[in-house]
């Protein structure tokens, strides 16, 4: 255990140095999230009861979602582990007595907190001083607050289970670009990072709430603001929770089978 504890602190640290680089992140997501907003709005203001939620909850939804953009961002992932894989300096890490698996998984959390620790300070401040109805509201409720950080840690560990996938695929192809694009664009869609979920049809949110995207940063979100009721919530957590152990478990048998079979070639 100690030997991920300081993997986790050797990457955590090193995260928090790119200080330019999140208040240049900070800039744009606060810009984006402005654009957002009044894309939204003049939707809004065309048809309100079209809106499957309020716009003050639409607003906390769209600034927890820039707040905590690094912790859930898609399309991030460590080169250094495609890398290793495609060069064959995998070699030099299945020589130390750790498990690679949860080597990655460690270093894979502590680079995504980092990043998300210098930049949701930042734009929660500016984003709770905006006029009503565009500035980041309290949760809905003392148990939505105290459901939310559960279900946000559960959503965080999904996502990064399911980042590993897409790495211990670079085992199986020659490249593992294709992978990442489609991979990327699926879990935008699907998680709610787009468009939030409530707005898509009936139907299709059926669809969506159940497949793992969904447990991401979907559903904490919508336990901040209140969508998803105090008595709801638990349901969606135990969604979150067979996810969890089912992507780390295909996660788990897939890197053992990956490494019963790897080959590294050169000296």
């Amino acid at each position: 255990m100690k030997a991920y504890l300081s993997f986790f602190r050797i990457r955590f640290i090193a995260g928090l140095q790119y200080r330019a680089a999140a208040w240049a992140g900070v800039s744009t997501q606060f810009a984006w999230g402005g654009m957002n907003l009044l894309m939204f709005r003049a939707f809004w203001q065309q048809n309100p009861d079209a809106f499957p939620m309020t716009f003050s909850q639409l607003s906390t939804y769209i600034w927890l979602q820039q707040a905590l953009l690094a912790m859930f961002m898609a399309w991030y992932f460590d080169d250094e582990i495609f890398s290793s894989v495609t060069t064959g300096g995998i070699a030099y890490e299945l020589c130390r007595p750790c498990d690679l698996y949860a080597m990655w998984f460690t270093k894979n959390m502590a680079t995504r907190l980092s990043k998300a620790l210098l930049r949701c300070v930042p734009i929660l401040l500016i984003a709770v001083f905006l006029p009503s109805p565009y500035r980041v509201t309290l949760p809905a409720g003392v148990a939505a607050g105290l459901l939310f950080p559960v279900s946000l840690l559960l959503g965080f560990l999904v996502l990064i289970a399911f980042s590993m996938l897409i790495y211990i695929s670079a085992f199986y192809t020659l490249s593992p670009m294709g992978i990442r694009i489609l991979a990327t664009s699926v879990t935008e869609f699907f998680s709610g990072s787009l468009i939030p979920v409530p707005f898509f049809p009936a139907g299709l949110q059926t669809v969506m709430n159940v497949l793992p995207f969904a447990s991401m940063q979907n559903t904490p979100f919508l336990i901040y603001i209140g969508y998803i009721t105090p008595a709801q919530a638990p349901g969606y957590i135990l969604v979150q929770l067979a996810w969890l152990a089912v992507l780390l478990l295909t996660g788990l048998l897939l890197m053992r089978h990956a490494l019963r079979r790897v080959t590294v070639q050169g000296g």
